[in-house]
């Protein structure tokens, strides 16, 4: 084999070997793309819809109709609204006035500290019960001025809180609202009178009502619970012996019921206040405001019977 052959051999030797290996590269890049896994796709992320929470419990106050201008149902034990209308208006209070002039002076004063009826107490208004000069402890006028909604009892109250802080009975009444927060609550005098035909003796609240009305039977339990009895008795130091019958004819009918105070007056219309217990330790207070005298009481036996509904879990009793 001349020397020309032996070139031509050698370039298809090169050229083989050459074709060979790139035989070689290419079969082992198409072994990696089958047989080894190539990464998963990263999945597409889609955002989840937030269930909405739908209540199944139901609403035992969604059928009540009430006449008063404003309402509330106040859980004292919890500082939950169950039900409300109008509960931040300001309205004239009536006698409703009388449980912020009890929780004053019970604020300043004894249960025990003598309280005498004076000659402007017994000049106001009736209800009246009592004469100028007799005196009782202010536990004792307490209860029967409440339980019979007494205007004497109420201005005695007023004037001997005001006389021990030397101060006017309006600034003492606004220093007691002032320090329970009502922030819709003032009163011109201790009784709730109307002052005139445009102007009230006191002024607040559903809710401020609802929180006073709580603050008194916590204050005062015994003297809240004369409220909820048919009648009330005292005597005085003289020895005379009162008997006074309460303003709310239905307290017998309601059940755990721990304090109750009926208001009206013709600017006011008819008012309402009530504490009841829901359960052990569980009061409940129901205040209703600018009803009429008879729809108070319907008012009220409405939102109590809707509050025992929605403890009990269901839309009425």
């Amino acid at each position: 084999m001349d020397a020309a052959e032996l070139q031509e051999l050698a370039k298809r030797t090169r050229s083989t070997r050459e074709t060979g290996v790139a035989l070689v590269l290419a079969t082992g890049l198409l072994s990696l793309f089958l047989f080894v896994p190539l990464a998963s796709p990263r999945p597409t992320l889609v955002p989840e819809t937030a269930a909405l929470a739908v209540s199944t419990t139901p609403n035992a106050f969604a059928q009540i109709a009430i006449d008063a201008k404003a309402a509330i149902v106040y859980d004292l034990a919890t500082g939950e609204t169950l039900y409300t209308k109008n509960a931040d208006t300001q309205l004239p209070l009536a006698s409703l006035t009388k449980l912020l002039t009890v929780y004053a002076a019970l604020s300043e004063l004894s249960p025990t500290t003598p309280v005498t009826i004076s000659a402007d107490a017994t000049r106001v208004d009736s209800p009246r019960a009592f004469n100028e000069g007799q005196v009782f402890s202010l536990a004792d006028i307490a209860r029967l001025t409440l339980t019979a909604s007494l205007n004497d009892g109420a201005v005695a109250i007023a004037e001997a809180t005001a006389a021990r802080q030397n101060v006017s009975e309006s600034a003492m009444l606004a220093s007691a609202a002032a320090a329970l927060g009502l922030s819709q609550t003032y009163a011109v005098n201790g009784s709730g009178l109307d002052i005139s035909a445009a102007v009230s003796g006191g002024y607040g609240s559903a809710r401020d009502l609802a929180l006073l009305a709580g603050a008194l039977v916590k204050q005062a339990p015994a003297i809240a619970e004369a409220t909820t009895a048919s009648s009330a008795r005292a005597i005085s130091e003289g020895g005379t012996v009162f008997h006074v019958k309460n303003t709310d004819p239905m307290v017998a009918t309601i059940p755990g019921l721990l304090l109750s105070k009926t208001g009206y007056t013709d600017l006011a219309g008819g008012n309402l206040a009530i504490v009841f217990d829901a359960g052990i330790n569980h009061p409940v207070a129901v205040v209703v405001l600018g009803s009429s005298q008879k729809a108070r009481f319907t008012d009220s036996t409405a939102l109590i019977a809707a509050s025992f509904a929605h403890f009990a879990g269901v839309e009425s009793l």
